[in-house]
């Protein structure tokens, strides 16, 4: 990955508190686990960003290499990648995703 592409990336994860790179946009995800991901998010009220990456080549192969994880959707809290689909999911079943938000201070709807 450039160091354009990985500024970019830097960029939008600073930028905003929970970032969500998905195929789509929260209104229309274009895969069914960005669709997940999504909904888990919206369940829990969480002010979140979405991030096409189906707009962006470039940032689509580049989230791969800066997360060293090779599928998308990818979730991002305060900077810190909290992982795909099947990891969102197990931590949301669990509570543990409620407990990271908290953790990060980002507000959700108990």
């Amino acid at each position: 990955m450039n160091e354009n592409i990985k500024e970019r990336i830097n960029d939008i994860v600073k930028k905003n508190e929970v970032c969500l790179f998905m195929k789509g946009t929260p209104e229309v995800p274009q895969c069914g686990f960005s669709l997940a991901v999504s909904n888990m998010l919206k369940h829990l009220e969480v002010n979140f960003t979405g991030i096409n990456v189906l707009e962006d080549q470039e940032i689509r192969e580049g989230i791969k290499a800066y997360s060293d994880w090779p599928t998308i959707p990818q979730l991002y809290i305060k900077s810190e990648f909290i992982g795909g689909c099947d990891i969102v999911k197990e931590m949301f079943e669990k509570g543990e995703l409620q407990t990271k938000l908290e953790e990060k201070k980002i507000t959700y709807k108990k």
